[in-house]
């Protein structure tokens, strides 16, 4: 099965509801959530996609979650318009930044580590997990799209995230997504 056959698959399903893609960092969650919303947009399903990366900072991995789930998954389920302070980054240190307005549409996308974490899962239509290699092959593909300069950052995220998932099962709570998909994109 070819990743644009997986992928319109699954999109085809899709017209409401929250849907998480999850994985470690470097998994491929990024460019599989750009190629479900391309494909939701040919198919004419309006979705919103909002990044777990838009909240998260090194020194506050997953600690944010109170944030999202007030200023996104509230509103969500209220039907109202998305209001977010994404974060902004200034000489290596994350601050709020300015707000940002995403209009209420009836499917959302929230990508990104921790985006399928216990706490969320029964409001889920789809929690999908990306493997995404070795946490070798994902820590060279993080330092080739961040830089050499954030592999130490990068190299303490992956050991935090490896006790996050085994503490939280994420993985076995996930639809995982064939390695193939991943493969060809």
């Amino acid at each position: 099965m070819t990743a644009d056959s997986w992928t319109e698959g699954f999109a085809r399903q899709l017209k409401s509801g929250i849907i998480a893609i999850d994985g470690p960092s470097g998994a491929g969650k990024s460019t599989f959530a750009d190629s479900l919303v391309r494909e939701l947009d040919t198919l004419g399903t309006p979705v919103v996609l909002i990044r777990t990366d838009d909240f998260a900072t090194w020194d506050d991995p997953v600690g944010w979650w109170p944030e999202l789930d007030d200023d996104v998954l509230r509103s969500y389920w209220r039907g109202h318009d998305f209001r977010y302070h994404p974060r902004v980054w200034l000489d290596g240190t994350a601050q709020r930044g300015p707000r940002v307005w995403l209009r209420w549409e009836p499917l959302l996308i929230i990508e990104g580590v921790s985006s399928a974490r216990a706490p969320v899962r029964r409001q889920l239509k789809h929690a999908l997990w990306l493997d995404g290699g070795t946490e070798a092959e994902r820590l060279e593909r993080g330092v080739a799209r961040d830089g050499e300069s954030q592999r130490e950052h990068l190299s303490r995220w992956q050991d935090f995230e490896r006790g996050w998932f085994a503490v939280d099962r994420t993985r076995a709570h996930c639809e995982v997504v064939p390695a193939s998909v991943l493969q060809d994109q």
